[in-house]
Formats: C-alpha cells, sequence, structure tokens
C-alpha cells in the first residue's frame, strides 16, 4: 500500500468508526470496521469528474465568497440549527429519520448498518482525492466570519470537494432506492447535509454541489458489486419491516418547516 492509499485508508477507518459510534456497544458488525468497501483498495477515481475548483477571483469563486458572506446572518436560524445537527458524521443516517418514516437505530438494523458502514470506504477514498489534487481552502481562511463547529488543522481538511455532502447525498440515494415512495422526502434531507456545510461556513457552495455528484458517481459505481446489491437488498427488507411497525418519529413539524426555508 502506498503513501496516499494507506491516507485513504486511515480516512475511511475514521468516518466508519465515527458512524459505528453511534452504534451499540457489542454489534458484532459495527465491531469490524471495514477499511475496504464495495469498490476495492483503490476506490473511485473522481478528480477528473468534478475538475477543478473556481479559481481564485472568478466568478464562480465570487459567487462562493457571496455565499458564506449571506449566510453568517443565518446563525440562531433553524436552518442553521439543522447544519450544526449534521456537523458529526455520526449523526447524519439519524437525522434523516423523518425523512424515512421511522427512527433509524443502527443498532437494531444490522442488515442497514453493514450497508452503510461499508459505503464509507467508497465515499472517503473519492473525496479524498479531489482534496489532495487541489489543496482548496476553506472559506473562512478566505473572508473572516463565524462558523457553527470547529474542524481539526489536518492537512487533509481541505474545501473541495466536501466529503460531508458525498456522505450525505450517497446515503440518501441509497435510502430513496430503498423506499421510492418517500424519495422526495429523503433526498431533500440528503441535499440539506451538504448545503448546511456551506449554512455552517465550513465548505463553499461549489465544493457541496462537487461532493454531491461524487456522492452520486459513488453509488452507481457500487451498483456494479453484487455484494452492494445482495446488502443492499437485504436492508430494503429490513427498512420496509422498520417503518411498517414503526413509530413514526416525532418532532418532525420544524424539521420540515426549517427545510422550506431556502439557505441561499
Amino acid at each position: 500500500m502506498n503513501t496516499r492509499q494507506t491516507m485513504w485508508a486511515a480516512g475511511a477507518v475514521a468516518l466508519a468508526a465515527a458512524l459505528a459510534g453511534s452504534v451499540a456497544v457489542g454489534l458484532s458488525v459495527a465491531q469490524d470496521i471495514p477499511r475496504v468497501g464495495y469498490l476495492g483498495q483503490t476506490g473511485l477515481d473522481t478528480t477528473g469528474l468534478i475538475g477543478a475548483p473556481p479559481a481564485p477571483g472568478s466568478v464562480g469563486a465570487e459567487a462562493d465568497r457571496a455565499i458564506f458572506r449571506a449566510t453568517r446572518a443565518l446563525k440562531g436560524s433553524p436552518r442553521w440549527d439543522m447544519a450544526v445537527a449534521d456537523f458529526n458524521e455520526r449523526a447524519v443516517i439519524g437525522n434523516m429519520s423523518c425523512a424515512i418514516g421511522v427512527q433509524i437505530d443502527l443498532a437494531t438494523m444490522p442488515a442497514t448498518t453493514k450497508l452503510i458502514l461499508h459505503m464509507a470506504p467508497d465515499v472517503t477514498r473519492a473525496a479524498y482525492g479531489p482534496k489532495k489534487a487541489f489543496l482548496r481552502p476553506r472559506p473562512y481562511k478566505v473572508d473572516p466570519g463565524e462558523t457553527c463547529g470547529v474542524l481539526p488543522a489536518t492537512e487533509d481538511a481541505y474545501d473541495y470537494p466536501s466529503g460531508h455532502a458525498a456522505w450525505g447525498w450517497a446515503t440518501g440515494l441509497v435510502f430513496a432506492e430503498m423506499l421510492p415512495g418517500r424519495s422526495v422526502a429523503i433526498l431533500k434531507r440528503a441535499r440539506a447535509v451538504g448545503t448546511g456545510r456551506a449554512v455552517c461556513g465550513v465548505h463553499n457552495a461549489s465544493s457541496v454541489e462537487a461532493g454531491q455528484i461524487i456522492g452520486a458517481a459513488v453509488v452507481a459505481a457500487e451498483h456494479g458489486s453484487p455484494e452492494f446489491r445482495a446488502d443492499l437488498e437485504a436492508a430494503k427488507a429490513e427498512l420496509a419491516a422498520a417503518v411498517a411497525a414503526g413509530p413514526a418519529p416525532t418532532g418532525c413539524e420544524a424539521q420540515a418547516a426549517a427545510l422550506e426555508t431556502p439557505a441561499w
């Protein structure tokens, strides 16, 4: 394994570990955190897919800066609060419960847990390559402005693309496929995971869009894996049974109202 593959593996395990942290201790699938996902050791090279970020001073870059400055005013709003709730990756899946129609508890959903944990390395690898290729600084390093969370000052903490947006969109697409009757609600909530990163001021809007493109590419590629397709079918049956058994999540009205407010 070369140096870049080692870094990718470390990042993949970190995301999977964060997700497993929300699962009850003792669940065997959560204890077996995968280093390799459905797409193998090298993963998906998405650098050419999304291309370079907007160049400093370009129309696109200035649009990003304008969005960053405008969204600082959202602090304390319901949309800001939603972005704060999604800030930690381990919370994203559970935060989709209202859209999915049942409280997602990975501790009692082993098939769904296996699917989610094995997707994590694929998403991480796909987002990490462009981050290292383009080294785009975070928006708050260009313009002063408050963020809704603190990020570690590590070498891979770059802006483009948003791995968070990639993860939210990838999992949203999979949940929408499993529950097509709720696909619009699920994808609306999954989209908010990404836009919330711009609301939080930790990613530019164009980086969120690039992350969502990567999330879609990863899920499309994973469908070529027989293991992924088998795990998806098992999770689909498990999730359908959970939704049918209920109960439906409570307190979803405020989230629905927040989603109706444009982020910018």
